[in-house]
C-alpha cells in the first residue's frame, strides 16, 4: 500500500499543476476585459485596445497552456504557434503546434524558432502577443546566435548543452549560456516584437521561479553578461572544450564587442508584462493534502531543493532514519515532501536521469542499514513525467524493492558508478511511469514512514 500511496501523493501534485486548468483558473474574460489573477498578481488588458492577439511558445506544457488559453478566449485568437517536445500535444483550434527535440535541441527546434520569430516579428500596436513559456522552452525554440562576424550553428548549440549537462552545471548556469548563444533567448525575443503588447504567461520548472531563468528568459531582462557566461565556462573546464565559434562569441562578448541580451529597465519591455501562473509550490500544496487525506502527518520541507542528486538522497534518508527512529519532524505514519531539481554529474555511461539516481543512491542508502529504514518508502520523479532521456518519470526506493534487486543479483553500487539507474529499476520493475504529463515544474520527492 505505501508505494500506492507514494503513487497518489505525486499525482494530486501533478494534478494541480496541469497548465489547461491553471489557465482557466486564472484567466476571466468579462466583455472585452481580460483579468489575470494568481496569488501574487493582477493583471487586466482591454482588448477592444487590440485587432488581433497572436499567440507564441515554446515548452513541455505548452500544449495544454494553449487548451486552456483556447477555452478561454476562443475565437479572439488570431493565430498562433506553440513549440512543444515530440508526443507533448493536444488537440487545438486555432494555435498550432510544432514538435521538437529536448533536452537537445534538433533541427526541428531551429525550425520553430525562425517561425515563431516570423510569426510576432514587428508588430504594430494594435497586437496584442500572448507569449506562453514553460520549462524545455530553451531546448524547444533554438535560434543559433548571429551576426555580421559570428554564426553558430545547431551543432554548436547542441554540443555545448551536451557538455554543460554531463558536468552536473545547474539549469541557471545552463540557461546564461544558453542565452547568450541565442538569437532569441534572454529577453531577446521581447526585442523583436515592435509596438506590439504583450502578456506573458509563465509555468516555472526553475528552482527559486526566477523568470530570467524558465525557458531561457524569452521574454524576462537578462541580468546575466557574457562575462558570467565566461565565467561558467571556465568554472566547469570547458571553455576550451565547447566549439571554437561558442568561445570566440563569449570572448567577443565580454570584450564589449558584441551587443548583451536586454537588461533590466531596457524600453523593449515597457509594453510587456510577465505573469507567473504555476509552480513547484503549487504542486507540493496539493500533495501535502492528499497526503494528509491519506492519513499520513505530513511536512513539507522546501519547493528549492538543489544539488547533486546523490547527496540529496543521503541528506533524505536521514530525515527518513529520524522519523523512523525517534518521529522527529512528524509522528507515524508520517510523510515528508520535497520539491526542486537537482543535478547529476555523468561519470558513466549508462542511462538515467536525476530522480532515478536519487532512488537508487537512497536505495544504497537502505542497503547500508537496512533495519534503520522500517516502514520506510520513497519516490523521487519529475513532474513532466520525463526523467533524463528516458520513458519514466522516477523510481520507487523501498526495502521491498531492495530484496528484489537482491534477489536479481543487481549491484547497485556498480549501476551508480555507471550513472545506469535505469537498467537497474527496469529489471525489477521499480520504475515509475506516467507518460507524458503535458506539465513541468520540477521534481517531487514523497517519504512515507509506517509503523509496520
Amino acid at each position: 500500500m505505501s508505494l500506492e500511496h507514494l503513487k497518489e501523493i505525486f499525482q494530486a501534485g501533478v494534478r494541480r499543476v496541469d497548465p489547461e486548468r491553471m489557465i482557466t483558473d486564472c484567466l476571466r474574460l468579462a466583455g472585452s476585459i481580460l483579468t489575470v489573477e494568481t496569488d501574487t498578481a493582477r493583471v487586466e488588458l482591454d482588448l477592444g485596445r487590440f485587432e488581433r492577439i497572436v499567440v507564441a511558445g515554446a515548452g513541455k506544457a505548452g500544449a495544454k497552456l494553449a487548451l486552456g488559453l483556447e477555452a478561454v478566449l476562443g475565437e479572439r485568437i488570431a493565430e498562433g504557434l506553440v513549440s512543444v517536445k515530440y508526443g507533448h500535444t493536444e488537440p487545438l483550434k486555432t494555435i498550432r503546434l510544432i514538435e521538437a527535440g529536448h533536452p537537445v535541441p534538433d533541427a526541428m527546434s531551429v525550425e520553430a524558432a525562425r517561425r515563431i520569430v516570423q510569426l510576432v516579428s514587428g508588430r504594430d500596436a494594435k497586437t496584442l502577443v500572448i507569449t506562453l513559456v514553460s520549462g524545455g522552452g530553451s531546448a524547444l525554440l533554438t535560434l543559433p546566435y548571429e551576426d555580421d562576424t559570428h554564426r553558430l550553428s545547431l551543432e554548436d548549440i547542441r554540443e555545448t548543452t551536451r557538455l554543460l549537462l554531463e558536468c552536473g552545471a545547474p539549469i541557471q548556469d545552463i540557461n546564461c549560456i544558453r542565452k547568450h548563444a541565442s538569437g532569441i533567448s534572454g529577453g531577446r525575443f521581447a526585442a523583436l516584437l515592435g509596438q506590439a503588447a504583450c502578456l506573458t504567461l509563465i509555468l516555472s520548472d526553475v528552482v527559486g521561479d526566477r523568470l530570467e531563468s524558465i525557458a531561457s528568459g524569452l521574454t524576462a531582462p537578462d541580468p546575466m553578461r557574457f562575462a558570467d557566461a565566461m565565467a561558467i565556462l571556465e568554472k566547469f573546464g570547458i571553455l576550451n572544450r565547447v566549439p571554437a565559434s561558442v568561445r570566440r562569441l563569449m570572448e567577443a562578448g565580454a570584450a564589449g564587442n558584441v551587443e548583451d541580451t536586454p537588461k533590466p529597465g531596457d524600453p523593449v519591455f515597457d509594453r510587456l508584462q510577465n505573469v507567473l501562473i504555476g509552480t513547484n509550490a503549487h504542486a507540493l500544496e496539493a500533495a501535502r493534502r492528499k497526503a494528509a487525506e491519506l492519513g499520513y502527518r505530513t511536512v513539507s520541507l522546501t519547493s528549492q531543493m538543489a544539488g547533486e542528486s546523490r547527496e540529496v538522497a543521503k541528506a533524505l534518508a536521514a530525515i527518513a532514519k529520524d522519523v523512523v527512529r525517534a518521529d522527529l519532524l512528524a509522528s507515524k505514519p508520517a510523510c515528508i515532501l520535497v520539491g526542486g531539481e537537482t543535478t547529476v554529474t555523468i561519470r558513466g555511461k549508462g542511462k538515467g536521469g536525476r530522480n532515478q539516481e536519487m532512488a537508487l543512491a537512497f536505495l544504497q542508502e537502505m542497503e547500508e542499514n537496512p533495519e534503520a529504514f522500517a516502514g520506510v518508502s520513497f519516490l523521487s520523479a519529475g513532474t513532466d513525467g520525463n526523467d533524463g532521456p528516458t520513458d519514466a518519470a522516477g523510481a520507487f526506493a523501498s526495502l521491498e524493492v531492495l530484496a528484489k534487486a537482491r534477489k536479481a543479483g543487481l549491484s547497485i553500487r556498480t549501476h551508480l558508478d555507471s550513472n545506469d539507474s535505469y537498467s537497474f529499476f527496469d529489471a525489477i520493475g521499480s520504475l515509475f511511469k506516467t507518460g507524458p504529463t503535458n506539465t513541468n515544474v520540477c521534481d517531487l520527492q514523497v517519504i512515507t514512514v509506517t509503523t509496520l
